[in-house]
């Protein structure tokens, strides 16, 4: 069965720093995609970043550009989310996911992704 657990959320003051990791289990995701998106209270499900399976490419929403940085450790089957100069505005739940390996959908498209983890929150006070 497969399973990917993210970690680290939590309370951040603006201008602050927190890391969040996503193991998965259950199979070897090493040669696919993996993303994290957010999702507010009552807003849509939105994109933040994503890698290649080596880690050659990475993607970003233009929102987190230059504060979020997206890396994997596929010993571990981690992917990682660095976040800093954290704002009020990135609270949310954050999602990690697969990616299906020759989906059509872009690469920021929910629709593009099988795997889900449960996710976590992190909360920016102002």
């Amino acid at each position: 069965q497969v399973q990917l657990v993210e970690s680290g959320g939590g309370l951040v003051q603006a201008g602050g720093s927190l890391r969040l990791s996503c193991t998965a289990s259950g199979r070897t995701f090493s040669s696919y995609v993996m993303g994290w998106f957010r999702q507010a209270p009552g807003k849509e499900r939105e994109f933040v970043k994503a890698i290649s399976w080596n880690g050659g490419s990475t993607y970003s929403a233009d929102s987190v550009k230059g504060r979020f940085t997206i890396s994997r450790d596929n010993a571990k089957n981690t992917v990682y989310l660095q976040m800093n100069s954290l704002k009020p505005e990135d609270t949310a739940v954050y999602y990690c996911a697969v990616r299906y390996s020759n989906s059509r959908y872009l690469i920021r498209d929910t629709q593009g992704y099988v795997y889900w983890g449960q996710g976590t929150q992190v909360t920016v006070s102002s």
